[in-house]
């Protein structure tokens, strides 16, 4: 089922930060906001928000700080959590800021529990895709302790799945410098869908330093052509070309604030527990983040009260590799709690 309503774009800008986004769905219908991720933009969320438009939800899908034609500042500082979210809060308040359904995937996850936490009005049920909610700050420290360490041994990967984490925070201005080279080809590399073959399995992600960067001694992507399964073709080269404007370094520079994000997170009230519906929806094949082969789940449900977990068979776009498949899990959700 899809809207007869057009997807359009539009901006808002404050004295502090303008964002463009991606809306669709009647302006007086109940407010849903998806956050995309790294390396994304709103359009990640075309599938989901076209079809909740058309069940009456007034649906927005912003380009995060960084990305597309929203503001990209130049200091790294500038992408610390606590910036981001006020973002989205300023933003919230421009929509009319009746409160929201707020999904968010792989990075925008971590901003949707940021906001639900330090923001709880905004808010009136929470999903995380592919990443779990961490009550003490998305930060390479807080993802260290649930590693499988019988699949990643302490003296061999130190960081397991999070390799590349490090390998960014130690080696930033080549992480750029080898996705920029080929903007196109990076971009088709990054989004491949998840195998079952994987589960349970050391993620390529691991080796990330051993291998001196994500693409080894090339420094550049392998020539791929983009996976038309996942985006559409004209959305990826919006993706595409957007990136080519931007480069690399604005997303990249997410990881570089964990002090101030840990920061941020401890002056969460409450110690950062969420009270209200969360749902979380998990990748099997997700080497990175799938939380039924690790612990890495076990603080987002010591925090959660009101928790739902499903499990998708998929890797880590989940959005663009199940795209029915979310949706259905979230209408389910929200019929189940009445939202």
């Amino acid at each position: 089922m899809t809207t007869s309503v057009p997807l359009t774009e539009a901006a808002f800008s404050s004295p502090r930060h303008t964002t463009h986004y991606w809306e669709v769905g009647p302006a007086d219908g109940p407010l849903m906001i998806f956050l995309h991720g790294w390396p994304e933009i709103g359009l990640v969320w075309r599938s989901q928000i076209e079809a909740f438009a058309s069940d009456g939800w007034h649906c927005i899908a912003p380009n995060m700080r960084g990305y597309g034609n929203s503001s990209v500042p130049t200091a790294s500082v500038a992408y610390a959590l606590e910036e981001i979210v006020e973002d989205m809060v300023e933003l919230h308040d421009h929509l009319g800021a009746s409160p929201a359904i707020w999904i968010g995937h792989d990075l925008g996850s971590p901003v949707v529990g940021a906001l639900a936490a330090h923001h709880p009005k905004l808010s009136r049920g929470i999903v995380f895709v592919s990443v779990p909610y961490i009550p003490d700050g998305f930060a390479l420290p807080n993802l260290l302790p649930p590693i499988d360490r019988k699949l990643y041994p302490i003296d061999q990967y130190p960081d397991g799945q999070w390799d590349y984490y490090r390998f960014y925070l130690t080696h930033f201005e080549q992480t750029v410098a080898d996705f920029d080279a080929d903007i196109r080809a990076s971009l088709a590399a990054i989004f491949r869908s998840g195998s079952p073959e994987l589960a349970g399995k050391m993620y390529r992600s691991a080796i990330t330093t051993r291998n001196g960067g994500w693409f080894g001694s090339e420094h550049h992507a392998p020539a791929l052509e983009p996976d038309p399964a996942l985006w559409p073709p004209s959305d990826f080269e919006i993706l595409v070309d957007s990136f080519r404007v931007n480069g690399f370094r604005p997303g990249n520079s997410w990881y570089l604030n964990d002090a101030a994000n840990v920061a941020y997170a401890h002056a969460a009230p409450d110690g950062g527990k969420l009270r209200q519906p969360v749902l979380f929806i998990n990748g099997e094949f997700d080497g990175l983040c799938d939380i039924t082969h690790n612990r890495s789940g076990e603080a987002m449900s010591n925090a959660c009260q009101n928790l739902t977990v499903t499990s998708l068979l998929s890797g880590h776009w989940l959005p663009l590799e199940r795209k029915a498949e979310v949706t259905k899990s979230v209408r389910s959700w929200l019929t189940t709690k009445a939202l």
